[in-house]
């Protein structure tokens, strides 16, 4: 059976001058692993890669000191698979959270995301197979989509970016192939805020579904509502996370009285917390967007847990688009058919966005066939992960 023989830890920065209504991105790093595996094809071992999700910073001290220790200190039968083909990254997120309490995750959650994605990674690959069509197999999925709806993320705050800059960056989307675009509100004035709305709107004919907008948590209720208020005769595709993510009352406050869809879900970090969500935030299954990140949140396993939630609850898979922008999430986005996948066009890099040959046609992604995630398909970012590893 394939052991873990080592595992490489290392940081990468992924800042920009960009901000939104909360944070600037200047200072922006994140984690990366290489999980060395003892098989050896083509005279190289098998090595699969990780990194969290932009937004939350690396988690270097929790990973040195807790997560890859317990994995390297476990048993080989304590991460085998059943059928002993692969290192199983159920078991492995068992190893890693022992003698951890539940609760109050912190970057706990970005630590063991960040090694949940390497564990995925090296287990499509020992079997030869795409991370989407391994998932489909190993967990009896259906045939998975074989390609996924991707918006462009983008319309960020930045020094000298007016009118013309914003219309010229969401051209610039559309040129690309996206249908779908979103820009950050909340940074400004709602009066400056509205008028930048209209300037998108102009790009995209008038035509609001094609148009979210993301005010990163910044509001308070009465913010909230006021946005809502002038937002609602644009019929936007969605209005996300106007509140601070873990205040439930004023989502749902806003949801009695926002006709229009909500986003929202990126800054909660386990199932427990979704499942307050749906609860609490007054969220609403025939339209609403839930976002969680499988990568900030624990990783797939914690995230395949988040779905068996949802569905309990009533609610479809095609409403979930995660966050992250990144190849892991559209793995997972085809293989669980969800609703689409978030991108982030020429940000975040090198962990952000997708295969260099990437094409999206109609704001839609066909997958490739590539072993695992496909990192050896983006070059700059298959570059910093190889330089982890002899």
């Amino acid at each position: 059976m394939p052991r873990i023989v080592a595992i490489h830890e290392g940081t990468v920065p992924i800042g920009s001058s960009i901000s939104n209504a909360f944070i600037d991105f200047s200072a922006m790093d994140c984690s990366i692993v290489a999980v060395v595996s003892d098989v050896v094809r083509d005279g190289a071992p098998v090595v699969g890669y990780g990194f969290n999700s932009n937004g939350r910073y690396s988690a270097g001290e929790i990973l040195r000191r807790r997560m890859i220790p317990r994995l390297l200190a476990a048993r080989p039968d304590e991460l085998e698979t059943a059928d002993g083909t692969a290192v199983d990254p159920h078991r492995a997120w068992d190893v890693m959270m022992r003698n951890e309490k539940p609760g109050g995750h912190g970057e706990r959650s970005v630590a063991v995301g960040v090694l949940d994605m390497a564990l995925f990674d090296l287990a499509a690959k020992l079997a030869g197979l795409p991370l989407h069509r391994w998932l489909a197999r190993h967990y009896d999925l259906g045939e998975p989509d074989p390609e996924v709806f991707v918006y462009a993320a983008g319309g960020y705050y930045a020094p000298g970016k007016g009118p013309a800059q914003l219309r010229e960056e969401m051209e610039g989307f559309l040129a690309q192939g996206y249908d779908v675009v979103k820009m950050k509100i909340g940074g400004a004035s709602l009066s400056e805020d509205v008028r930048r709305v209209e300037t998108v709107l102009e790009v995209l004919g008038g035509d609001g579904s094609r148009l979210a907008v993301d005010a990163n948590g910044r509001f308070d209720l009465e913010t909230a509502l006021a946005y809502g208020r002038a937002l609602e005769p644009y019929r936007l595709r969605w209005y996300e996370e106007p509140g601070d993510p873990l205040d439930y009352a004023l989502h749902a406050t806003l949801a009695e009285r926002y006709p229009g869809a909500l986003a929202t879900g990126e800054n909660l970090f386990s199932t427990t917390d979704a499942r307050n969500l749906i609860r609490y935030a007054g969220m609403r299954p025939d339209r609403d967007i839930l976002q969680f990140d499988p990568v900030l949140g624990y990783g797939l396993v914690e995230y395949l847990r988040t779905q068996d939630m949802l569905r309990q609850h009533g609610w479809s898979s095609r409403r979930c688009i995660p966050h992250g922008g990144h190849q892991f999430a559209l793995h997972i986005a085809a293989a669980l058919r969800l609703g689409g996948n978030e991108s982030y066009p020429g940000e975040f890099q090198p962990t952000g966005g997708f295969a260099d040959s990437a094409v999206i046609a109609h704001g839609r992604l066909r997958l490739s066939e590539t072993p695992g995630i496909g990192f050896e398909d983006k070059a700059a970012l298959y570059r910093v992960f190889r330089a982890l590893h002899p």
